[in-house]
């Protein structure tokens, strides 16, 4: 597009927790394609953390107008320090970054910022006090609440407590600062109203995920040749594995599910795939029906050689972008209500919803598997309901208008 032409109307400061580049994870997928649509609009500048050197550096270049890209080195324990002696939460101290600070006061100075977008409410401490332009915040999903569930079933209750305390409090302050708060789901966005001590000073506003379905095509995928030469059948599970609500759905099926689908189906193989599996999840490894594969340099092979793509999240928080890939595959996902949650699919047809119980679980399996029509007929549908309702143009589509932009959309558009 013509960047001086964008100019006009002014620039974007867009600020997010993790590089945006590769989009091979939940909150990665996100905010590439959030990054993507802003670009669109106006030059934007680029302000985000990486965990390996030189991580998206290239990817960033080419498409911001300036960036900066903070090493993400500071350790746990030590952001926990500095949280319980400022009385923050570890998330926001865990992301502080005096380079990215620097950057961001030097960046509004000399760029004519005239919005401020932030993925993740990490990046909230990073809102100058005196910026005059629109904010606009993704917060995705509400963590606070998810803090709450941890402490609320015993893991480490008081740390979690106290996160799921200290955010809520950032969570409404960031939401009275912005002009408009992003929510994922109406239910992530019920939530959040509920949690405000003063709702009617924030405006919610819901953008979903959306699914790249020209990538995640069946008919463009050859299905892994080493799963797809055992017998099976085969379930998947993808994700990012060595974070807990992941690692605790798939230790679920290891541990409660795949006996019992042994029982039915001797040779069922269970594949856990995605990168940084624990020690807990490598420690079933190469068991009877279970194969850890960890990082892959492509998900997609494992779900076309699946027969079905389970997802049984106990913990869920927003709209799961490993249920949507399974969808666009035309997978039939067996899953948890939680993980349900922000897709209005329908059950029975698009996908198969059932509580996390094994025996009843089991048995929505086995009633799959035993119908010779039923995978292909619920992948079908599934992959169409995608199409139908979670294409990324369509999601993103408010997001000029939230920014104050729309006329240059409309103009870029035309």
């Amino acid at each position: 597009m013509d960047r001086a032409r964008a100019g006009v109307m002014g620039e974007i400061l867009f600020l997010a927790h993790r590089v945006p580049f590769p989009p091979d994870r939940g909150d990665r997928i996100r905010s590439h394609n959030l990054l993507k649509a802003l670009a669109r609009l106006a030059p934007v500048h680029v302000g985000c953390f990486a965990e390996s050197a030189g991580e998206g550096e290239d990817a960033l270049a080419a498409l911001a107008a300036s960036h900066c890209i903070a090493p993400r080195t500071k350790p746990l324990p030590l952001a926990g320090i500095e949280a319980v002696l400022t009385g923050k939460p570890v998330s926001l101290t865990a992301f502080h970054s005096r380079k990215l600070e620097a950057w961001v006061h030097d960046t509004i100075t000399a760029h004519n910022i005239a919005v401020i977008v932030i993925f993740s409410g990490q990046m909230g401490q990073y809102i100058p006090a005196d910026f005059k332009g629109r904010v606009v915040i993704d917060l995705c999903d509400v963590d606070s609440a998810k803090f709450a569930s941890y402490a609320d079933v015993g893991e480490r209750v008081w740390l979690n407590a106290r996160e799921a305390r200290l955010l809520a409090i950032e969570e409404e302050r960031l939401g009275a600062r912005a002009d408009a708060t992003i929510l994922i789901s109406e239910a992530e966005a019920a939530l959040y109203r509920s949690r405000l001590t003063a709702p009617d000073k924030v405006n919610v506003e819901v953008i979903g995920n959306g699914i790249d379905a020209a990538f995640f095509d069946p008919a463009a995928t050859i299905p892994h040749p080493v799963v797809a030469g055992l017998p099976g059948p085969h379930f998947a599970f993808t994700g990012q594995m060595d974070y807990r609500p992941n690692e605790q759905a798939a230790l679920w099926v290891i541990e409660a599910l795949m006996p019992k689908l042994r029982a039915r189906f001797p040779q069922a193989m269970f594949h856990v795939v995605g990168r940084n599996p624990t020690g807990k999840l490598m420690a079933h490894h190469g068991t009877p029906g279970v194969q850890v594969w960890g990082e892959v340099p492509d998900v997609r092979p494992f779900i076309a050689a699946a027969d079905a793509v389970l997802a049984p999240l106990l913990i869920a928080r927003g709209v799961q972008n490993k249920v949507l890939e399974a969808m666009a595959m035309a997978k039939p996902v067996v899953l948890t209500p939680d993980a349900a949650t922000g897709i209005a699919a329908s059950d029975g047809e698009d996908w198969l919803v059932c509580p996390p119980d094994p025996a009843a679980m089991c048995a929505r399996i086995e009633a799959l598997l035993r119908d010779p029509e039923a995978p292909a007929r619920i992948g079908a549908a599934a992959r169409r309901f995608v199409l139908d309702h979670h294409g990324w143009d369509a999601m993103l589509a408010p997001l000029a208008g939230l920014i104050g932009m729309a006329d240059e959309g409309q103009r870029h558009a035309a």
